[in-house]
């Protein structure tokens, strides 16, 4: 697969990585974890992301993963979480590191990322320094932000981060500039929520009120478009893993059949530029920064 630099950092990333959200469930048989996570790594998928909050993602990464450990990136958030130690803080964001290092099995995390935090908890900077004093330490590589709107532009101007990641979509291309910035200033870029809940399935309208968001406006964009339903998994993932801010667009699953479909999507490069263009186009028509912090 494709790989690129993720930023200056000297790591490098495939096109293509997996989030590992959904195999945190508790429900999921550990077998069918199993599986699924070496086939992500057979598949040539080398980065994984996870999170404190997925459940048992961390441990199974950990459980399943650590006899292939240097096959692949990987990347963790924290900053919450840890029992008996105020979130936001600079012991929380020291001891979730630990704690990662401990569950993900791992000596040395490639990248952690603050998980959403606000513009208070950034300019504050104890969090981001509790970081770095655990790259200072070894036990991570890269200190890295993932969330959107102001405090992704915060996060990217502050100089005190190696990389971020942030929601792209065809339906939600808000943070595109600032991803585009990032690069420039040799931050390497993870793109997230890549198929957008995917809204042009139909069925039951969604509760909440970003997926909501979501599916009002692929409408406004797919209106009149010759583009068939069907494709629009695969239209949506070369969107984001091809625009100049992206390094790596992340993807979930629990059926290793639907991750080579992701695979075979981005491996068919670019979306035509006409089509890229109008998708651009349309969305910048819809106006509004309508999300807010997810």
């Amino acid at each position: 697969m494709l790989r690129r630099p993720y930023g200056r950092t000297g790591l490098a990333v495939p096109v293509l990585g997996f989030g590992a959200m959904q195999v945190g469930d508790p429900g999921l048989d550990e077998g069918t974890a199993a599986r699924l996570l070496n086939d992500v790594l057979d598949l040539g998928l080398g980065l994984i992301d996870t999170a404190r909050s997925y459940g048992l993602s961390e441990e199974r990464i950990g459980r399943h993963l650590a006899d292939r450990r240097d096959e692949f990136v990987l990347s963790t958030k924290v900053g919450y979480g840890v029992p008996g130690v105020p979130d936001w803080t600079y012991d929380c964001a020291l001891a979730g590191v630990d704690a990662a290092r401990d569950r993900l099995r791992t000596d040395v995390i490639d990248i952690v990322h603050l998980h959403s935090c606000g513009l208070d908890v950034l300019r504050s900077g104890e969090v981001v320094r509790a970081l770095e004093r655990c790259r200072e330490l070894g036990k991570l590589r890269v200190v890295a932000y993932s969330g959107d709107d102001a405090p992704l532009g915060a996060a990217v101007e502050s100089g005190g981060f190696g990389g971020v990641q942030a929601s792209v979509s065809v339906c939600d291309q808000q943070g595109l500039e600032t991803l585009l910035r990032a690069r420039v200033l040799g931050l390497g870029t993870i793109a997230k929520r890549s198929l957008a809940g995917r809204p042009w399935s139909g069925g039951t309208p969604p509760a909440d009120s970003v997926h909501a968001e979501y599916r009002r406006r692929f409408g406004a964009l797919a209106a009149g478009l010759d583009v068939q339903c069907a494709d629009w998994d695969a239209i949506s993932l070369r969107f984001a893993a091809y625009e100049p801010g992206v390094d790596c667009v992340i993807v979930g699953g629990l059926d290793a059949r639907h991750v080579e479909c992701n695979l075979a999507a981005v491996s068919a490069g670019p979306l035509p530029e006409p089509l890229r263009t109008e998708l651009r186009r349309r969305f910048q028509r819809l106006g509004g920064n309508w999300r807010g912090q997810v």
